[in-house]
């Protein structure tokens, strides 16, 4: 059914919701478009709409190949609603699952359009603070590039700031999605151009792996691994690769590249990364493994679905949405909570179907072992017993010797 959103526009049908609102194909004087309608309880709150006209300038403003650009800011009575160019494709995240990992050429032409794009942004002092696999759009429309990829777009500029807005969230509180958070955003220190470039090297790494690199589990042991980790290796890709990674997830802020460095260097690395296939490891996911290793199954583990990319903390979101929205509010945790986790290397991927140590499946394998290796000693004594025996039982008269305190050979 459509709707008339302020006098220029009217929205026809859903294309996807997220928690902060819902984005329709619409039709304008111009011809068709993406409307994005945020939610009623945040155009009620006339601060944010204030917010929300302040940002106008910077929003329209941003002009780039790789950055799905705003046309129009409405505000009309209970509408809120940005008016975006219409990208015809799909998003990151439903390529993701999917294909659930990307050859690394396809993986590298990705982020490097969107370094660009952001590149660009912070050039006009936009931080986007919410980059992840669900907003990075890919035209299908248009000509393949490395790998086979798409042109690569960002898309939600403004939406975390509009959002973050004092009444809303406290010093105490954390807006973002936790798997791509920046360590410093987890320690309540303002966000920076730095927060988009750790993002975008998480959803690289999630790209090659099928993974992100501190996700897994409960949403404050994931923030508390960006604080407190480093990433685990990536085999089977370039050094000069995973050393572009390590350096934009590095913990201090200064020690990132910027948004232009990283794109030259990415374009720079594709040669390398030409025809390589995509990576085979799996997830170390213990939780995964254990619920496996309790429901017997004849498919291999390799095969088995694992949970990967953000973890959801929208209460009632729909798995059949196409923009699984995973921005939310969250508690900063205090520093003695950070400073309990583990201090060392994040979880460590592993070779296709190896089990995770620790695991429940990897100790149930380990007992198995056990279990070969008492049962091969207990024959080889038995065995060795038998052939003390029989030494000792013969002198070669054919006269039976006492063995009774014959001492079995050692196996």
């Amino acid at each position: 059914m459509a709707r008339k959103i302020g006098s220029r526009y009217t929205a026809h049908q859903i294309l996807g919701r997220g928690s902060a609102g819902t984005v329709w194909l619409g039709e304008g004087p111009e011809g068709p478009v993406a409307i994005k309608m945020l939610r009623e309880d945040l155009s009620a709150d006339q601060e944010l709409v204030g917010r929300f006209v302040q940002e106008r300038t910077a929003l329209l403003g941003l002009e780039h190949p790789n950055i799905v650009s705003v046309r129009d800011l409405v505000v009309d009575g209970n509408d809120l609603a940005l008016v975006m160019d219409l990208v015809r494709g799909t998003d990151l995240r439903t390529r993701l699952d999917r294909d659930r990992r990307l050859a690394p050429e396809a993986a590298v032409a990705i982020v490097a359009d969107i370094a660009d794009g952001l590149a660009a942004a912070h050039a006009a002092g936009v931080v986007h603070r919410d980059v992840k696999p669900e907003n990075v759009l890919l035209d299908m429309q248009g000509p393949l590039g490395p790998g086979g990829s798409h042109r690569a777009l960002l898309t939600d500029f403004g939406v975390a700031k509009l959002i973050d807005t004092p009444r809303r969230t406290r010093a105490t509180k954390i807006i973002g999605t936790p798997d791509y958070l920046a360590p410093e955003i987890v320690e309540g220190l303002p966000p920076r151009a730095a927060v988009d470039i750790y993002a975008l090297a998480t959803v690289l790494y999630e790209l090659l792996a099928g993974f992100t690199p501190f996700g897994g589990g409960h949403p404050g042991a994931v923030l508390r691994r960006h604080v407190t980790e480093t990433v685990a290796p990536l085999p089977g890709i370039p050094d000069e690769l995973w050393q572009l990674i390590v350096q934009c997830l590095a913990k201090a802020p200064a020690s990132r590249l910027r948004a232009s460095e990283l794109g030259a260097r990415l374009r720079e690395l594709l040669p390398l990364v030409a025809g390589m296939p995509p990576l085979d490891v799996d997830e170390p996911d213990a939780e995964a493994e254990e619920a496996a290793d309790e429901t017997p199954s004849e498919e291999p583990v390799s095969a088995r679905p694992v949970r990967r990319g953000a973890v959801p903390l929208v209460p009632g979101a729909k798995p059949a949405d196409s923009n699984r929205d995973t921005h939310t509010s969250m508690r900063v945790p205090a520093p003695d909570e950070l400073a309990g986790g583990a201090h060392g290397t994040a979880r460590v991927p592993r070779a296709s179907g190896a089990p995770r140590p620790g695991s429940a499946r990897n100790r149930a394998v380990t007992r198995r072992r056990r279990v070969i290796v008492s049962v091969a000693g207990v024959v080889l004594v038995a065995a060795a017993g038998v052939g003390t025996w029989a030494a000792t039982s013969d002198d070669g008269s054919g006269t039976p010797q006492d063995t009774k305190n014959s001492a079995p050979a050692s196996p």
